[in-house]
């Protein structure tokens, strides 16, 4: 089906409230039901955006699984959640769409609290198959809880979380259910072994037929076929008496099948719905995009796309007036790879998202890009720097979440200077909650020998790229936001910062404003608003969240009656700092005033940027109303007031 060949009436698809009303559909009506549902997409995504062709590429088995399993009591859980557009169409909430990924509106992922068809959470990879094995020792410990079913993808299942679900789930031996969806596409080319491994195993198309049935299902199949089948399992791994890597972990291995197929599709799921007894995966072969010829055309699939027209697929992007950080960031190290042959990149699956598609167009060799495998990822980046390269190790705030443990013993512990570029820091929009970086200041500031700095602008940027780079005697840190810049001019070269040294931007004489990072712009516009009530203010920038500019926190201290510092991060991060080092400093017996500005201690729903920052408490109008009660002073310029805030 291209773009002209979308269905623009849904009848069958209208007749669906949920998954139950599927178990009336015939399997002829099941796949007219699939093209109905997969236009129905198209059409949602193309008035809000989001992730369309992971969510295109599941259409047939989404509508597969809810005919065959019975969710909710049945279990399923989707990998990273990105593709579950279809599935929340088919449990009630196609009346919604128009509101995905927006304030108060659908999560662009499986969420709990959203519906009792999200029996898990997920946003982050490979977290599914652990999951799906919790549920099922609930359900044999007497939970009331039915069949547990993981989707996974081919880019997930590589990541080492999901081997240690896939070994437990195979010496545990329960009654599970593991779909591969394999597209041969995550959000970047896949790479490694495991990608490999899996194309070869349907790389004979002819086979595909008879490699359907796995042991225990080929006595289904008449006897000539049911020899021929045993020969093109043993074909995959070309041992005549062994099986796939999945066997040898204890599953049963169904496939490679057709995921698009709903003819092999349905007889498979009703087979092993039926017969299994133990730990199933079935190898689902899909195309991302699949449906929509622009989406599968484009080299990622439209794996994440803004609003667009549907018939052409041109997307409708804003054109911002400023460069993105993540291309400053890429540039700027593509420049000092170019001056510095020592100088390698890390990336975990996200080459163009961090940036480092840019330094890998150039210098291909010294660009890597693990997988989803950020453990491994950070590991690596260790291993390279304890050999005298310099690496830049690029993962987004959420995802280095997951490399915690290797960030603290492998990097830390030995004081490896590798270079993490810190992508996504602060709230990020349209994701939500599961991408906001709110915690890798505190994370990795109470980590002895790290240095760690946050971006104020572009600019800033380069020059912490530059110092980064420079510094070799431990680890460091430095983290930017999503989005555009500021617009200030950037430097041709960066110049190397002295490491834990900030600057004064204006200085005044009642308050003092100290920023970290990418908030420095509201800082000042917060400092204008305080000018406008008769208030004097000093604004700096710390540049460091470790090691904290001392010189520069006593004089700020000293000078003024109150200290207000802000920040795009968690409490427990540069806020805490300060206030342990003026503790110490003593500062307090001498009365100051200090208030820390930071995300407030819950999770924040998606939203735009800025009404997420309203959300917590981090505009201008707030700064300027903590400033004022710090100094004890009533408000008095007219309009000044606080901006409402979301319940």
């Amino acid at each position: 089906m291209t773009q002209s060949h979308i269905p623009t009436e849904t009848p069958l698809l209208d007749s669906v409230a949920g998954p139950s009303d599927l178990k009336r559909f015939s399997d002829d009506e099941l796949a007219r039901l699939s093209q109905e549902l997969r236009s129905e997409v198209i059409r949602s995504v193309a008035q809000t955006g989001g992730h369309l062709g992971s969510s295109l590429g599941v259409i047939e088995l989404t509508v597969a699984i809810h005919a065959v399993f019975n969710t909710p009591m049945d279990k399923l859980i989707w990998d990273v959640g990105h593709q579950c557009y279809p599935h929340k169409i088919l449990t009630g909430r196609r009346h919604r769409m128009t509101s995905l990924r927006q304030k108060d509106g659908l999560s662009g992922f499986t969420k709990r609290s959203e519906s009792e068809f999200d029996p898990f959470g997920a946003a982050h990879s490979s977290t599914s198959i652990s999951a799906a094995l919790g549920f099922a020792v609930g359900r044999d410990m007497g939970q009331p809880t039915g069949d547990a079913i993981a989707v996974i993808g081919d880019g997930s299942i590589s990541a080492g979380m999901a081997y240690e679900a896939l070994n437990n789930a195979g010496h545990e031996k329960r009654r599970l259910f593991v779909i591969l969806n394999d597209n041969e596409m995550s959000i970047a080319p896949p790479v490694g072994a495991m990608s490999s491994y899996l194309s070869r195993l349907y790389a004979n198309e002819p086979l595909a037929a008879l490699r359907q049935m796995a042991e225990g299902f080929e006595a289904a199949l008449p006897p000539p076929m049911r020899e021929g089948a045993k020969r093109a399992r043993q074909l995959v791994t070309g041992q005549p008496a062994s099986g796939t890597l999945f066997e040898e972990l204890g599953f049963t291995y169904i496939g490679p099948i057709n995921g698009h197929d709903m003819g092999q599709l349905l007889p498979v799921l009703r087979a092993a719905r039926a017969r299994a007894t133990g730990p199933v995966l079935i190898h689902c072969c899909t195309v991302k995009g699949k449906g929509y010829a622009p989406a599968e055309s484009s080299r990622d699939k439209y794996h994440g796309v803004a609003k667009f027209d549907v018939p052409s697929g041109a997307q409708v992007k804003s054109k911002p007036n400023a460069p993105s950080y993540t291309a400053v960031f890429g540039q700027a190290l593509c420049d000092i790879a170019a001056r510095d042959p020592k100088v390698v990149a890390v990336t975990a699956a996200m080459p163009d998202g961090t940036g480092l598609d840019i330094m890998a167009k150039r210098f291909p060799a010294r660009v890597f890009d693990v997988g989803i495998a950020e453990q491994h990822g950070v590991t690596f980046a260790a291993g390279m720097a304890a050999s005298g390269l310099k690496p830049f190790c690029a993962i987004y705030s959420t995802f280095l979440q997951r490399g915690y443990d290797q960030v603290v013993h492998d990097v830390a512990l030995q004081g490896l200077p590798v270079r993490f570029a810190i992508d996504r820091a602060g709230l990020v929009g349209a994701d939500g909650a599961t991408h906001a970086g709110a915690f890798d200041i505190a994370y990795l500031s109470n980590l002895p020998g790290f240095t760690v700095m946050a971006a104020a602008d572009e600019a800033e940027l380069v020059h912490m790229v530059a110092t980064a780079a420079a510094h070799d005697t431990g680890p460091i840190a430095f983290r930017y936001p999503r989005g555009s810049g500021t617009g200030v001019v950037l430097p041709e070269i960066g110049t190397v910062l002295e490491i834990g040294k900030g600057r004064v931007i204006r200085e005044g004489s009642d308050i003092a404003i100290l920023s970290l990072g990418a908030h420095l712009s509201e800082c000042e516009a917060a400092a204008d608003l305080l000018a406008a009530e008769g208030v004097s203010v000093t604004l700096a920038d710390a540049r460091f969240a470790k090691p904290l500019d001392l010189d520069l926190l006593m004089q700020l201290a000293r000078n003024h009656g109150a200290l207000i510092t802000v920040e795009q991060g968690s409490r427990g991060g540069f806020g805490a700092m300060v206030l342990h080092e003026l503790a110490a400093a003593g500062v307090f017996d001498r009365g100051l005033a200090v208030r820390t500005l930071t995300l407030p201690d819950r999770f924040i729903d998606q939203a735009s940027p800025d009404e997420m920052y309203l959300d917590a408490g981090l505009t201008r109008h707030d700064i300027a109303t903590s400033a004022m009660q710090a100094l004890g002073r009533e408000r008095k310029v007219l309009g000044f007031q606080n901006a409402p805030r979301r319940a």
